[in-house]
């Protein structure tokens, strides 16, 4: 039997709130459902007694259980989602985190991701840490995961020590702060029970994407650098089948597409990368691009990030168009056999 609000009588704004709490309660049940893959994070605790922690021991495996949980919801735009913050988290959705320390909580970081055309703000809505004991509270302008950094040092438009933003810094505290990219973190470090510090994510349109980490392992995606001088990678973080279908760049330069020592000299190109790590600097070159053309253009990289990076001079509009899908086990075996996947496997 079924229950018909539209011709129960009840009015529609009665019906309207009514249908916002039934998303309330789909919701409640999808956070909780997201507490049961945050149980493979127990066993990894981060390391590390600088201010800023920066050799986790987050896995590829851990990683994957992030992107494979339901993080995205939808809410009505005047509900504010809230939940409380874990020492270990991911964070893929608007709303308003609340962590308050239950015990000496010395190594934590949240990953926030957004859409790869959207940055992220973070604001401080209320923070009660004791700075002078040496506790902090500070957001980075990417993700760090086992001392690798995304964006690399190479592609990022801040020097280092600018991506990090801590609260409890000397002079005026920043209230808001917005990454480069569609992915941040937040490392905190609290040392009294008690301590409590609220933060609002928000999520904002990009409209030229530079840097991306992809929440799926599949999908299409159009990466356009206008003029720039600037490096922009879009990472996937699993086994995949690229196919680029299109790919043009403002100079013209006559010799064949595929990769030639030349391409360093063109300024402009386009790069395949694979690897294990999140740092673009160290992942090993597949092949790149340097001459405008249409696609298709195939290839598997059976490595845990596959890369597309694209390299601007900044004098002309470079543009690349590609589509990805996840390998199956079958086609993972199978290029274990190629010369070029191999070093994959290998590392």
């Amino acid at each position: 039997m079924t229950f018909d609000l539209a011709s129960s009588g009840i009015s529609c704004h009665a019906i309207g709130r009514v249908r916002q709490f039934q998303t309330v309660l789909r919701v409640m049940e999808r956070t909780f459902r997201e507490q049961l893959f945050f149980l493979l994070l127990s066993l990894s605790v981060l390391k590390g007694d600088a201010r800023y922690i920066e050799a986790n021991d987050i896995s590829k495996d851990e990683l994957y259980s992030f992107f494979n949980s339901e993080l995205k919801r939808e809410i009505p735009e005047e509900l504010i989602y809230r939940r409380p913050l874990r020492c270990l988290d991911m964070v893929a959705v608007e709303g308003q985190f609340t962590f308050t320390a239950e015990r000496p909580q010395l190594s934590c970081a949240a990953f926030l991701v957004a859409e790869p055309s959207e940055v992220i703000s973070v604001e401080y809505d209320r923070v009660d840490v004791d700075c002078g004991a040496g506790d902090f509270v500070t957001v980075f302008d990417g993700w760090v995961m086992k001392g690798d950094k995304f964006p690399s040092s190479q592609d990022h438009p801040l020097a280092l020590h600018e991506r990090y933003v801590d609260y409890c810094d000397s002079g005026s505290p920043r209230r808001s702060v917005r990454s480069s990219q569609n992915v941040a973190m937040v490392f905190f470090r609290i040392h009294s029970a008690g301590s409590s510090f609220t933060l609002t994510v928000r999520r904002h349109v990009n409209p030229f994407p530079c840097n991306v980490i992809s929440q799926s392992p599949e999908g299409s995606f159009t990466m356009v650098i206008p003029q720039q001088h600037r490096n922009c990678s879009f990472s996937i973080i699993y086994p995949v089948e690229i196919d680029i279908s299109e790919f043009s760049l403002g100079h013209t330069i006559n010799f064949p597409k595929r990769s030639t020592p030349r391409c360093a000299e063109a300024g402009d190109s386009v790069q395949l990368l694979g690897g294990s790590g999140i740092d673009t600097s160290k992942l090993l070159p597949i092949t790149d691009f340097c001459i405008s053309f249409t696609g298709p253009t195939h290839m598997k990289v059976g490595c845990d990030n596959t890369v597309v990076r694209m390299v601007s001079s900044g004098a002309f509009v470079n543009r690349v168009s590609f589509s990805y899908r996840l390998l199956d086990s079958q086609e993972l075996q199978t290029i274990k056999l190629n010369n070029v996947e191999d070093f994959c496997f290998n590392n």
